[in-house]
């Protein structure tokens, strides 16, 4: 009959196994702790983020009252992205972005755009009134504006028609402004 473990050895085997029990309940616990970390940081990451991450990248939107617009992201600002596709160009404004197609899987922290990334809508649509190039507003509603944009008011703009018609346009009724010239 083969010895038995003296009470020592018996002692040593079960703190052995209660360590060993408390070390899988320590990873288990820190691996629920950064599955929480990790979404209580990417509940920080904004749509922006992402886009500006995705600048350069060929992507589609599915936007408010426009539909699918497909093309390769040039810019990004607070409030609105630049893309241009199919011999035209769209400022689209990301408030009404319901889809992205094609995005990075990555994002750049606010805290790491440029001064550029920051230029509101409003820069967007003097640059494009500085232009005076002809142009179609899109509507959340699905409505279409033919015009020149003129100026660009604190929350609206202003348009010329073909028919040389003064239209003010909120900025939350637009949805996109897609270059005609």
């Amino acid at each position: 009959m083969p010895p038995q473990p003296s009470w020592d050895d018996q002692l040593f085997v079960l703190f052995d196994d209660l360590e060993g029990q408390a070390a899988a309940l320590y990873e288990l616990d820190r691996d629920a702790e950064l599955v929480d970390r990790s979404r209580a940081a990417y509940r920080q990451v904004s749509l922006e983020s992402r886009l500006v991450a995705s600048t350069g990248l060929q992507v589609g939107l599915d936007v408010a009252g426009v539909g699918r617009i497909e093309g390769a992201l040039q810019r990004v600002g607070t409030g609105w992205c630049l893309v241009s596709g199919h011999a035209q160009d769209w400022i689209v404004r990301t408030s009404r972005i319901h889809v992205v197609h094609g995005a990075s899987d990555r994002s750049v922290p606010e805290a790491a755009w440029s001064p550029l990334h920051k230029l509101g809508l409003a820069s967007a649509l003097r640059r494009l009134a500085e232009s005076q190039l002809r142009c179609v507003v899109h509507l959340v509603d699905g409505a279409q504006h033919e015009a020149v944009v003129c100026r660009v008011g604190a929350d609206f703009l202003e348009i010329r028609s073909p028919s040389d018609a003064l239209v003010l346009i909120g900025y939350d009724a637009v949805s996109a402004v897609q270059s005609r010239d």
